[in-house]
């Protein structure tokens, strides 16, 4: 049993944790059902985060961590910075299976916002979205597959907005799939920005 927590990377349980959230909400989620999902007792989750708000902090931080990190992956893996971008929006709704996993995940925002130690994780999330979402838009004016005259900034948080706007319409419709709804979005968005030439 000694050697068995070195067995699975704090990453691995942080992803089975999100995992968990989307499934069973705030009220469900507990130390147990994610030591369950990761093959773990549940004294191994406190030694290594705590307790369930150590957990849910550190799954903000490494978040974060991650979001930084995937324009360049994601951009090394389509010749376009605009698929890119619509590749990294896919990557973080897709956690969002359903509606009903969409309301769990709106249900830990909720809570984040009333609790100043979580809403500073929140905002560090969003705002390394905003990095993700502005370094592609930036790589794509540069390449030329946006106009010469976009404004990045103003383009990035519109992207944000317009995006995060249609998981809540979606949720409350149902109509499609969110993946559908968000490219949609997305692509409206685009739309007037995108130089003629690769239009």
């Amino acid at each position: 049993m000694a050697g068995r927590p070195r067995g699975v990377a704090d990453e691995a349980i942080l992803r089975a944790a999100a995992e968990v959230m989307g499934r069973v909400g705030p009220a469900g989620l507990t130390l147990a059902a994610v030591a369950r999902e990761v093959g773990l007792v549940p004294g191994t989750l406190v030694q290594r985060f705590g307790s369930k708000r150590g957990l849910i902090l550190a799954l903000a931080d490494q978040s974060v961590r991650d979001t930084d990190a995937l324009p360049d992956r994601i951009r090394g893996e389509h010749g376009s910075a605009l698929e890119a971008l619509a590749a990294l929006l896919a990557e973080r709704i897709a956690p969002m299976v359903s509606p009903e996993a969409f309301a769990n995940h709106l249900a830990f925002l909720c809570m984040d916002l009333t609790d100043p130690e979580l809403r500073e994780r929140a905002l560090a999330v969003h705002e390394a979205q905003g990095r993700a979402v502005g370094t592609l838009l930036a790589q794509a004016l540069s390449t030329g597959e946006l106009r010469a005259t976009t404004d990045v900034e103003a383009l990035t948080a519109t992207v944000q907005a317009v995006t995060s706007g249609a998981g809540l319409v979606w949720a409350l419709d149902r109509e499609g799939t969110l993946a559908r709804r968000v490219r949609h979005g997305l692509d409206a968005v685009l739309a007037p920005h995108i130089a003629t030439a690769t239009a």
